[in-house]
């Protein structure tokens, strides 16, 4: 049963990265070459073991984990169905991390804790969420279902379904580009740069406005 049901996902795995990336040209190079696939078949092998409650070998098996592919994913998060991990390297996926389905995480990402504090303390990632290459979320939050991490970004609040986030802290905004199921990050919204924007047209009108009334007085 065990056997089968790990054939069954280990196909599920491998139709993902072909929905999910589009370099991935035949099974043999998604078999060998995917660090993201191979860090992901480890770390259910450690987890079930965790679950079991066999001690040091999980984390020996994390570890092996981490040397092989440049992943860390600590044997006590829990993921879900379809999860791919693009690219890979420097990816921290933190102990009480959950991972809903259909996520989607670049390189450089950690979903990591702010402190030493036990119990749940690292993040909670929806269905269908996407998280940029670089961008760190930091402690027990929830990222909502169908949103967007910039690359680059640092979260550390709650994120509502179906929002973006961009920046540094991440700051939401509700202007999700997607093409194909892919976030686009070369056409994230700046919500730094937008609201400067307005200011800049803000002052241009009270100047004319101004310059308007000025105009119109007559001298005594």
């Amino acid at each position: 049963m065990l056997i089968k049901r790990a054939i069954t996902q280990l196909k599920e795995d491998i139709q993902t990265i072909y929905e999910k990336d589009p370099a991935a040209d035949n099974i043999l190079e998604v078999l060998f070459c995917y660090p993201g696939l191979h860090a992901l078949i480890l770390h259910r092998i450690a987890h079930k073991l965790r679950y079991w409650g066999l001690p040091v070998i999980p984390r020996m098996i994390s570890y092996i984990s981490r040397i092989i592919t440049g992943i860390e994913i600590h044997p006590g998060a829990r993921i879900g169905r379809k999860f791919f991990i693009d690219h890979g390297m420097g990816v921290v996926i933190g102990e009480t991390t959950y991972i809903g389905d259909n996520v989607l995480i670049y390189q450089g990402v950690t979903l990591g804790g702010t402190g030493k504090e036990h119990g749940k303390r690292h993040p909670t990632l929806g269905d269908n969420v996407i998280v940029g290459a670089g961008a760190k979320i930091l402690g027990n939050l929830t990222i909502g279902e169908n949103s967007r991490i910039g690359a680059g970004s640092v979260v550390v609040e709650n994120v509502p379904e179906n929002s973006t986030v961009v920046g540094i802290p991440g700051r939401v905004v509700h202007q999700s580009i997607i093409v194909d199921g892919q976030l686009q990050h070369n056409r994230m919204p700046d919500p730094i740069k937008c609201q400067l924007n307005r200011l800049t047209y803000e002052v241009k009108e009270i100047k004319e406005q101004l310059n308007i009334k000025t105009s119109g007085k007559t001298d005594c």
